[in-house]
């Protein structure tokens, strides 16, 4: 019975560490107004809507931090939106321009829409640390 106690210790512990955080920081915000939303994408939810993960923060300077918790090693893509006008979305201008800033892991430089290839990162079994700017 002792080794049918720890084993289930075992397993457990195992279970719950598989987890970690991703710590983001969000650098060179322009402005105070409104509040920076995050989300943690996988490549099915990449610019299709609400990542698995989603978080928003108010706006205190020019750098953000942003935590999400009980990630499972796997690859995903993180993407930062400034929403000046706290209306929960991207706003963009008649030519299809985005009117917010917006950022992603990785801060590819791309003239098109953003891509899950470059924003891509690979979460494993140690807590991350990422910064992008807008």
């Amino acid at each position: 019975m002792k080794t049918f106690s720890l084993l289930i210790a075992f397993l457990a512990l195992s279970f719950i560490s598989e987890a970690q955080t991703i710590t983001v920081t969000v650098e060179n915000i322009l402005n105070e107004n409104g509040k920076i939303l995050a989300s943690l994408h996988t490549s099915e939810t990449f610019m299709k809507g609400p990542g698995i993960k989603n978080s928003e923060s108010k706006i205190k300077g020019e750098t953000v931090e942003i935590t999400f918790t009980d990630v499972k090693p796997g690859t995903y893509a993180i993407m930062i939106l400034h929403d000046e006008n706290e209306n929960n979305r991207m706003d963009y201008e008649v030519s299809g321009m985005p009117k917010e800033h917006y950022g992603m892991s990785n801060n590819p430089m791309s003239f098109g829409p953003p891509q899950f290839a470059d924003a891509k990162f690979e979460m494993g079994s140690k807590d991350q640390e990422i910064k992008i700017r807008f």
